[in-house]
């Protein structure tokens, strides 16, 4: 089949364009070597001024190359295809970073739940906002509430990570298997290291807490909170007194950080 862009472009066809990526608004940049490798598949030599982590301001050109006219063109649909979505990501990841200021670490462990070939660009891109994408980084044992069922409840599940020394144990608080001050004392009396109230219920994670407090082990064990966390919500739940903020959806469903191709001038050199 005829790509109608030749037909388009075969009079200027070996002209070369100086073209720059701009960013349409203010966010955090991700994908460096992937924006490289999505280039160099076009022929194109790309030259980056920002690395994974940077921030990129409004109207911001942040990357440029010399192409065809056909170049620029996929380009256009390729590369921005390539990096917008991960820069998205990286700036919800930063914005959540910064709404807790210190006070809560904030995790997304959702991108587990994306496509295969698209997780390892998710993780990074969560990392690059300064997220964290597992919920602890030494090794560990999550407990959730499908494995907790299968193994005949909580005290049953963590006896069952018994032969697993220096592995933390991460207890999905859910209030299926009894209520929730229960499964917290229950998660207790087996040596649960991090307490995961998954429900999106403050009421829950405040009965939680209170148990933790009344226990006097508060200080040795980390709580964490998840369900349908907002961005909007992490002022007030850094106040609760917890350890560790899961956020999934507003991450890794983060729209893209819009950006542009605009061709600057014909030629080698910047006038």
């Amino acid at each position: 089949m005829t790509d109608v862009r030749d037909i388009l472009f075969r009079e200027i066809s070996e002209k070369k364009f100086r073209t720059v990526l701009k960013a349409e608004r203010s966010g955090v940049f991700y994908g460096r070597e992937e924006a490289i490798t999505c280039a160099q598949a076009l022929g194109i030599e790309i030259e980056l001024c920002k690395q994974d982590g940077d921030e990129i301001m409004h109207g911001q050109w942040f990357a440029n190359f010399l192409a065809s006219p056909k170049q620029v063109a996929l380009a256009e649909e390729k590369l921005i295809g390539t990096v917008a979505k991960a820069c998205g990501i990286a700036t919800a990841a930063r914005t959540a970073v910064q709404l807790a200021d210190g006070r809560a670490k904030i995790v997304s462990g959702a991108w587990k739940k994306m496509p295969p070939e698209t997780k390892q660009m998710v993780r990074g891109a969560i990392a690059a906002g300064g997220a964290a994408f597992r919920i602890c980084e030494s090794p560990m044992m999550y407990l959730d509430k499908n494995f907790i069922r299968m193994l005949g409840g909580i005290q049953a599940a963590l006896a069952a990570c018994r032969d697993m020394p220096g592995t933390v144990k991460v207890v999905q608080i859910k209030g299926m298997s009894g209520n929730v001050e229960e499964e917290t004392r229950q998660a207790l009396q087996g040596g649960a290291g991090i307490f995961m109230v998954d429900t999106g219920r403050l009421e829950d994670l405040r009965r939680c807490r209170t148990v933790l407090e009344a226990s006097g082990r508060r200080g040795e064990v980390q709580l964490a909170y998840a369900g349908g966390v907002k961005l909007t919500d992490i002022p007030q739940l850094v106040q609760e007194r917890l350890d560790v903020l899961c956020i999934g959806k507003q991450i890794v469903d983060a729209g893209l950080l819009d950006m542009k191709l605009d061709v600057i001038q014909e030629g080698l050199s910047w006038d």
